[in-house]
């Protein structure tokens, strides 16, 4: 999508550059840390195609940055919102909200996972699956056919992994639903 609208916009930079080659040249500054590299490209292509300028900031946050620093992309979302303020209002300091996503997006730390892992689940590299069994709970057509409730729902379709913080609900919200199951309020 965002290829599309890039490629109606062949015009250089201010500075004379191919607006690719200088995407190209944020993006590598950005993965190899080179702050102020990142900030020069960052206002070359602002002054360019600021839309455009975002949508590769976007893009690098989950591409280049993901699950290493996975606030990143919440927080370019956020500059990009009060960039959009700014520029109603007519007001430079939206350059300000570029800039900090620039070195937010430099300073984070970096994984190409997110990207790696797209490649492979939408070109049909990843094996094919069947609907694993705690899949088929309450919450489907074929578990209720089952007669599966709330029971088979905590016990298999609700078992978190990874799961560090204590649930001081847990145990009412279960007692309640399983209550709900037998007919109770």
């Amino acid at each position: 999508m965002s290829r599309q609208t890039d490629f109606q916009d062949l015009r250089p930079t201010p500075g004379g550059f191919d607006p690719y080659e200088a995407k190209s040249a944020l993006q590598k500054s950005i993965r190899r840390g080179l702050e102020e590299d990142a900030l020069y490209w960052s206002a070359e292509l602002a002054q360019w195609n600021t839309e455009s300028l975002w949508t590769r900031l976007k893009i690098i946050a989950s591409e280049d940055i993901g699950l290493a620093s996975p606030s990143a992309a919440l927080l370019v979302r956020a500059m990009y919102e009060n960039w959009k303020d700014a520029s109603k209002a007519g007001s430079d300091e939206g350059r300000l909200f570029i800039q900090h996503a620039v070195l937010v997006l430099v300073r984070a730390k970096k994984s190409r996972i997110v990207d790696h892992a797209t490649i492979l689940a939408f070109n049909g590299e990843l094996a094919e699956r069947a609907v694993p069994d705690e899949a088929i709970d309450k919450h489907t057509s074929r578990g209720r056919l089952l007669g599966r409730g709330y029971q088979h729902f905590f016990e298999v379709g609700a078992k978190l992994v990874n799961c560090e913080i204590p649930d001081p609900y847990e145990a009412r919200a279960k007692e309640m639903l399983m209550k709900k199951d037998r007919g109770g309020k």
